[in-house]
């Protein structure tokens, strides 16, 4: 999995006031916990959009005040109106200790559905899996060449090595669907015969 660095600074002083301050300075206040610490720090808004903003997932490497820590993006919390982040929860990553993460699922392959005129209907675009820090991928590839036309893959249709999938095991992946032109085809086809 990628790993990106960003840089931090130690925040001794807490409360909505010292916050506030933090954000019209353009810094995003954080905290960072796991083995038994909790850290608190503030990153400038703009190092943060780059793991934000993206459909990526990342281990992401903290620097604060040359004290370097390992983490996963937790949880964001974003202002109602402009979107921007307010607060973000990091979580600590131990190499000897499973992390739990959501990973990017990409669809490989045309399926034989999409080829008879069906739509691909991606449901779920990240899964959430536990796994060492070392045997993350970048995305969940999938193959979906054999995939019939009213088809579905559901979570537990897929596994992958050294990953324990979290996400419920009745949750659809993807799907072909039939569109209204192959409906519209097929009706005719069965009217000519």
């Amino acid at each position: 999995m990628q790993t990106i660095e960003i840089k931090g600074a130690a925040r001794s002083a807490f409360g909505k006031k010292e916050a506030k301050l933090a954000r019209k300075e353009g810094k995003v206040p954080c905290v960072i916990y796991g083995n038994g610490a909790t850290e608190h720090f503030v990153i400038d808004q703009a190092d943060i959009r780059k793991v934000i903003y993206t459909p990526n997932s990342y281990i992401i490497s903290i620097d604060i005040d040359g004290k370097k820590e390992t983490a996963v993006m937790r949880e964001v919390q974003f202002h109602p109106v402009s979107d921007s982040a307010l607060h973000i929860d990091f979580y600590r990553v131990d190499a000897n200790h499973p992390v739990t993460i959501d990973i990017p699922v990409r669809l490989t392959g045309v399926s034989e559905g999409v080829r008879q005129g069906g739509k691909m209907m991606l449901s779920k675009r990240k899964l959430k899996v536990a796994g060492l820090v070392d045997k993350l991928p970048d995305t969940l590839d999938i193959d979906v060449t054999s995939l019939q036309l009213g088809k579905s893959i559901f979570v537990s249709d897929v596994q992958f090595d050294g990953l324990t999938i979290l996400t419920p095991a009745t949750t659809a992946i993807c799907a072909v669907k039939m569109t209204r032109a192959a409906r519209g085809a097929a009706a005719a086809a069965e009217s000519n015969k």
